[in-house]
């Protein structure tokens, strides 16, 4: 490598491409990202399980720790520098609404709206669901076998929940991605279908045998474990307030003209602001009259203990050359 490697010109880039990937919060583990192992993957098939988010805007990050001088001699002269805080923000904006990107936007649970029950009262988050069925033997990631008469309920197009009965366990709830902390436990059996990210859109619905539902993609958490059960949904809501904080690992890709690539992997990022949406208005004849609304996320970024050498760190800051 040449000693003036590092005087080549600035990347020029386009724009950012977010990835997201579960942190186990039962275990307190973060995904890492090794960027001299994995660093050239393909931007639209990244490896699991980090998910991509598509381009995103506005991307800015925030280094917020604080560092005091330790001061010594008359008259005193800085000595040395300590940090006093490790703190850092990212903030950007999402160009989708999906499950995920509406659960990282906003600042407590994510929930599913389940399809209610003939007759539910109104709740602000869904009253009580239609009832779960069960899902048959012989379940995929992609297939979800069902009794004909369970079939008949659901159509092509609908977005499904699939999990277990909720049973009061207290804790983390929801798999493959824990959706919600529960302090005291609740009575309703669809609480962990309320708030799993084990969803997806339904492709076809066959009501003779083998009756089941055909999925558009795979569940997130792969085949269906023994127990779970699936629901309709009718959308997605989330809740200012609240004491759960949502909490992914995070990476963000800067591609260069050039095919150089900067990572800035963050192994722990916990949502710190409500929800919020931001407005841009749409340019040409539809100027002046229609806007988009796009989801706004901010986010904190907590520490990890990097193995190497113990340091504590909350963000990797990688750059690959073009090859």
């Amino acid at each position: 490598m040449a000693a003036t490697f590092y005087l080549a010109p600035a990347p020029v880039v386009r724009r950012v491409r977010g990835y997201f990937a579960p942190v186990n919060r039962g275990m307190a583990t973060p995904v890492l990202f090794d960027p001299a192992e994995m660093g050239r993957f393909s931007l639209d098939s990244p490896p699991a399980p980090w998910v991509s988010l598509g381009w995103i805007r506005n991307f800015a990050r925030k280094a917020a720790s604080k560092t005091a001088p330790i001061l010594t001699g008359i008259p005193a002269a800085v000595l040395e520098q300590t940090r006093e805080t490790l703190d850092a923000q990212v903030s950007f904006q999402f160009l989708s609404w999906t499950k995920l990107t509406m659960a990282l936007a906003t600042g407590s649970q994510h929930m599913n709206l389940l399809v209610p029950a003939a007759g539910s009262a109104p709740q602000a988050d869904g009253g009580v669901a239609a009832p779960a069925v069960v899902i048959q033997s012989g379940a995929s990631a992609t297939l979800l076998p069902l009794a004909s008469a369970d079939a008949a309920q659901f159509s092509a197009g609908q977005v499904v929940s699939v999990d277990v009965d909720y049973t009061g366990q207290t804790g983390f709830v929801g798999s493959p991605v824990s959706g919600a902390y529960v302090k005291t436990a609740l009575t309703d059996v669809d609480y962990a279908r309320r708030v799993t990210f084990n969803v997806a859109t339904v492709a076809s619905v066959s009501t003779s045998a083998p009756a089941g539902l055909t999925l558009a993609g795979a569940l997130p958490g792969g085949i269906p474990a023994t127990g779970m059960k699936v629901q309709a949904l009718a959308g997605f809501v989330d809740r200012e307030g609240g004491s759960f904080f949502q909490e992914w690992s995070a990476l963000f890709v800067m591609e260069g003209a050039q095919g150089e690539r900067i990572f800035f992997h963050y192994p722990r990022l916990q949502s710190m602001g409500s929800a919020a949406e931001a407005v841009s208005p749409l340019a040409g004849k539809q100027s002046g009259t229609l806007e988009r609304v796009m989801l706004a996320g901010d986010f904190r970024a907590l520490p990890v203990t990097d193995p190497l050498d113990g340091e504590r760190v909350v963000c990797y800051r990688s750059y690959l050359p073009a090859s």
